[in-house]
């Protein structure tokens, strides 16, 4: 993950979106940080690719004020055209070319010029490990090669703000990997801007500074991926002990507090409540160490995105009001 910085890459208030009676995008608010990894998450259907299609100018709003690379995307798309690159779903690679008339011809289409085409071409098979594979025909890729062909060719205009709409879908845990490090690489090197949308949490959670999550066309929370972890309830310290003595005493100091302890005698464990957070386990350590009373083995587990995707989302449609840094929308 990446150090934020102040400036907005990304600015959208009051996004809106209909296709005939159909309510896609019922006012989105988005704030993207440049220089960072910003995920959107949501079920199928619930809007994603329509807020990268707007945002990358594909199709029109019906409405809400939206600045992309400093450029207002109402009255100026082709600024925001010149500072943005895209990756869909599905590779847009041309399979009856090389890996290298693939990159070459979308230098020509940036009206790069020949020298300076042929050369970010090279560089941009270097980067990408593609230089052995060049000059074969990209239908004898694999899914990893053709994605990042795919990914290299969005790079050929040398973007400042990179829309990747589910970029991994399909491919293998080795190519998925090799891709969230190209996409850190971006971030980390250049000071790119990442808008990702994807299907896999644990993606989500690898690369992304902040996540938001989209219900029926709205946002129902934002936050880091620690701040919406800790939306979910059953975090717990599971504290583990090496006497019966200590695992009786803490039971009994612990047991003034909580109603329901879960233990396992057998083990000399017990699981405490607890949102995992620094003071929280300090204030249990001194609860503890005031009884003369030490764990030999603390460990924290704190709810996943995959929990915080299921408690918020899928559930019936209604209003909900924007979402709070960090906190769920109440519905």
């Amino acid at each position: 993950m990446t150090n934020q910085h102040s400036a907005s890459a990304i600015s959208a208030v009051g996004l809106r979106k209909s296709f005939g009676e159909k309510v896609v995008l019922g006012g989105v608010d988005l704030e993207v940080v440049e220089g960072s990894v910003f995920a959107l998450l949501g079920p199928n259907g619930a809007g994603k690719t329509t807020v990268v299609q707007i945002l990358s100018t594909l199709i029109g709003a019906d409405g809400g004020v939206v600045r992309v690379g400093g450029h207002d995307l109402g009255r100026e798309p082709e600024g925001v055209r010149s500072v943005i690159g895209v990756t869909g779903q599905f590779s847009a690679v041309d399979g009856l070319l090389s890996g290298r008339e693939n990159l070459r011809l979308m230098a020509d289409l940036r009206h790069l010029g020949r020298a300076v085409g042929r050369r970010r071409t090279e560089e941009l098979l270097e980067r990408f490990d593609l230089a052995g594979a060049a000059d074969k025909v990209v239908s004898a890729y694999s899914g990893g090669m053709r994605r990042r062909l795919d990914l290299a060719m969005t790079l050929v205009g040398d973007p400042r703000v990179i829309f990747l709409d589910e970029p991994t879908t399909g491919l293998d845990p080795r190519s998925r990997r090799t891709m969230w490090e190209i996409i850190r690489s971006l971030v980390a090197d250049q000071g790119v801007t990442i808008f990702l949308t994807t299907q896999y949490l644990e993606e989500a959670d690898q690369l992304a500074d902040r996540i938001a999550v989209l219900d029926h066309g709205r946002l129902v929370a934002e936050g880091t991926p620690g701040e919406l972890k800790r939306l979910v309830p059953g975090g717990h310290v599971q504290l583990r002990f090496t006497d019966t003595t200590a695992f009786e005493t803490a039971v009994g100091v612990l047991s003034r507090t909580l109603d329901d302890l879960p233990r396992d005698e057998d083990a000399l464990t017990l699981q405490v409540p607890s949102d995992g957070r620094v003071p929280s386990l300090r204030a249990l350590l001194e609860l503890l160490d005031a009884e003369s009373v030490e764990a030999k083995e603390l460990t924290v587990h704190t709810p996943d995105l995959d929990d915080v995707f299921l408690a918020l989302t899928g559930q019936p449609q209604s209003t909900p009001t924007r979402p709070v840094t960090g906190k769920a929308v109440t519905r």
